[in-house]
């Protein structure tokens, strides 16, 4: 069995996000027939703004494109495996130094585009309350809706967790006060120039500091109280409780930004990243925060240069749910106690935009092979998609925390690797790019080819 007609009538992907768009995409090119179901913009969630396909609902930022960095390899695999969600990103690209910032509302359209566009694929805006019976892959992200987050919970047990994400503000370009911020990236990166950026002295710095240590913040609800944030994007508050220089160490850190005016790097800076094409928005990076409305604008506006700031957008926090997934996911990510279903995204315990998009592409993939009676080969260990799949299914269960793609998850490649840490990542990264196309292969549908934008 190895053609579409095989196949059943439909395949059914629930959740029109990042992972799930991939999901329903690598299925239609796979010649299955696609019913992709999104809720909104019927019913929404706490952090959705639209109805669209593929909203982003934090940064905009895909983070590094730098192919020695574990995320940026993702991408690279992920583009040799024929991803929607890599291609659209590339089409809708920012000037963002190493990193791959997107036009929030053009990345969106771009997925959405396609989807509708594919004669394979049938969107349906309805919310999905049960659990399908038929194969189908869950891609409802972090904020599942609670009817059927409940139904998952029965099925697995006590194998639901949760964690608290926080989303940073935007803020109106004509608001921003160009005198005081200098244009630059990090040690030149990229375009030299792709951010806007607010110099403080010490001074400014421990006033900012100060004002975000006694600023009013959303008060959680009591069964929240027990909900970790997580690590890889603390709100700036939280950040501001463990050190007065913890900042200065992380989101806010001056080296390799030498003010224009001075020629030397100020004591702390804040970075601004352009949101859309047409520079009408910027995202303070790394400024995800649980403060109430008001108190982010007071306290924000001590920034240099952001003193008159127009917030398009305040930052806000919410939960997020992801299931345990070493007990309950194998390595094609189907959940052991329903062979039919499969998960992808977020809800699977990993964390960021790519390592969503991935999973999705990976749950779409395994379906379809399984569709067609094939059995793929196991993902090598030492592409980063072989280290998603060793965190969601390797790692021990008790105090499993979601993540994102890291070196760590990786295992080496069977070649001898130089000791010098930049070559030993370019070779490796080389290597992984290469076992991806070869594990690719062994699937009997060809890549999925893109049309010049």
């Amino acid at each position: 069995m190895t053609g579409a007609e095989t196949m059943p009538t439909r395949v059914t992907v629930v959740g029109g996000g990042l992972a799930g768009c991939e999901a329903a995409w690598q299925l239609a090119v796979a010649g299955c027939r696609v019913r992709l179901v999104e809720m909104r913009p019927d019913s929404t969630t706490a952090a959705h703004r639209t109805g669209e396909l593929a909203e982003l609902v934090c940064s905009n930022s895909l983070r590094s494109d730098n192919p020695s960095n574990a995320v940026g390899l993702l991408k690279r695999e992920m583009e040799a495996l024929g991803s929607l969600i890599v291609h659209a990103a590339r089409a809708t690209a920012l000037p963002a130094g190493d990193a791959l910032a997107v036009d929030r509302a053009g990345f969106s359209a771009a997925v959405s585009r396609a989807i509708a566009v594919h004669p394979g694929i049938e969107v349906v805006r309805a919310e999905v309350t049960d659990l399908p019976d038929s194969p189908a892959v869950i891609a409802t992200g972090p904020l599942t809706s609670p009817a059927l987050l409940s139904r998952l919970v029965e099925l697995l047990g006590d194998g639901s967790l949760s964690f608290f994400d926080a989303i940073a503000p935007v803020i109106a370009a004509d608001s921003l006060d160009h005198a005081v911020l200098f244009a630059a990236s990090r040690y030149g990166k990229g375009g030299g120039a792709d951010y806007l950026n607010a110099p403080m002295d010490r001074e400014q710095y421990h006033a900012f500091v100060a004002a975000l240590r006694a600023a009013d913040t959303v008060p959680l609800k009591e069964f929240e109280r027990d909900v970790p944030f997580f690590e890889g994007c603390l709100p700036i508050e939280v950040m501001a409780e463990r050190g007065v220089d913890t900042l200065r160490w992380g989101p806010m850190k001056p080296v390799g930004l030498p003010d224009p005016r001075t020629g030397r790097p100020p004591f702390a800076v804040v970075q601004l990243r352009r949101d859309d094409l047409a520079c009408e928005q910027w995202n303070i990076v790394g400024f995800q925060t649980r403060m109430t409305f008001s108190a982010q604008q007071r306290v924000f506006r001590l920034i240099p240069g952001l003193e008159r700031a127009r917030f398009v957008r305040l930052g806000m926090i919410h939960r997020n749910s992801f299931i345990c997934a070493p007990r309950h996911l194998d390595a094609t990510l189907r959940l052991v106690a329903r062979g039919s279903l499969r998960l992808a995204g977020q809800i699977t315990g990993v964390e960021g935009y790519v390592e969503s998009a991935a999973t999705g592409l990976l749950a779409g993939l395994h379906l379809a092979a399984e569709l067609r009676a094939v059995v793929p080969p196991k993902l090598p260990g030492w592409t980063a998609h072989g280290g998603l799949i060793r965190h969601l299914t390797l790692r021990p269960p008790r105090g499993f925390q979601p993540a994102n793609a890291a070196w760590g998850l990786m295992i080496d490649p069977p070649i001898q690797l130089p000791r010098d840490k930049g070559n030993r990542r370019l070779l490796a990264s080389a290597w992984a790019l290469e076992s991806i196309r070869e594990w690719r292969a062994a699937l009997p549908w060809p890549v999925p080819l893109f049309p010049a934008d």
